[in-house]
Order: C-alpha cells, then structure tokens, then sequence
C-alpha cells in the first residue's frame, strides 16, 4: 500500500501526488519503505475537532500524529510479526493551519507540508517533545530527515520546530 494520501478539504488547493511523492522520499531516508501510513489533509475545523477530542486543546494546529505502535521508544524500529502489522499509523495536516502559519515565511506549501509530515513521522516513531531532553532528540531527527531531503532534492528544507515552542 504504501502511502495513501486522502485530502478531506477544498480551502486551499493540493497536489496529492506530489505530497505522496515528498513523503515517499522521506521514508525512503529512514528506511521505513515497507511501513504503511496514511496522510489525511483536513481544514482548521476537522483539526481543532481532532485536537480537542485526542489533546483536550480546542484550537487548530499544523500536524496530529496516531501512531500503531503506541510504545515505540525513539530510534527503534517496529518489528511486526504479522504482515497486517507493517502500518505506522495516521498523520492529519492542517492543511489550512499550516498555509496561514507559514504564508510569510520563504517556503511554499508544499514545502511547509513536507517539513510538517517529517515531524508527523517522528511521532510515528516514537519520537515526542514533553520535556527538553526528548524536544533536543526530535530536533535532531528531524535535522537529519530534512538534511538528507534536501540533498537529494535540492531543496532547503529545515524543522519547524526551530520556531516552536515545546507545546506543538
């Protein structure tokens, strides 16, 4: 299956296919190709909704990861047993949220939403940003995803994090 790429809005216009590819890119980088995981893209509404039933914050945000491996501790590798088990789980983007964050900055969309999916990624995979510590981790991982994104792609690409608070 792969990555499947679902957009449940119609505020601002997407490439699928190109967000498919960019995620592909970065799975290929941690190596993770044979995991599934989907992406849904949604509106401010259904990412607030999402937001305040999971995280209990009644306010939209950029990026809500569900990971199948709940307990994945960072830098490991699920080991599934089963072949129904080679799912990493969900990342829904605000696709809205992340236009309007991010309209002044010098990244496109598209950009923005690969940035966005690598952290997505990271919680798939354990990584989280509760305290300090597990924040510097994370950033570091990310550093390396987008890194080696950029190298082959020629983009430039770095974390967003640089400019968020512990509380994303």
């Amino acid at each position: 299956m792969g990555v499947v790429v679902r957009n449940l809005q119609k505020v601002v216009p997407l490439r699928r296919a190109r967000l498919r590819k960019d995620v592909d890119t970065l799975r290929h980088i941690l190596g993770i190709q044979k995991f599934d995981l989907g992406i849904i893209c949604v509106d401010n509404e259904r990412i607030q909704q999402i937001n305040h039933i999971y995280r209990k914050k009644n306010v939209p945000t950029d990026v809500l990861s569900f990971p199948f491996y709940e307990e994945l501790r960072p830098g490991k590798m699920p080991c599934p047993l089963y072949r129904d088990e080679l799912n990493l789980g969900d990342i829904f983007l605000g696709v809205e949220f992340v236009m309007k964050q991010y309209k002044n900055e010098s990244i496109d969309l598209h950009g923005a939403l690969t940035v966005v999916a690598a952290h997505g990624i990271c919680h798939l995979l354990g990584y989280r940003h509760e305290t300090e510590e597990e924040w510097t981790e994370m950033l570091q991982k990310e550093n390396y995803i987008l890194n080696e994104y950029n190298r082959l792609t020629g983009r430039h690409l770095e974390p967003l994090m640089k400019r968020c608070s512990h509380d994303r």
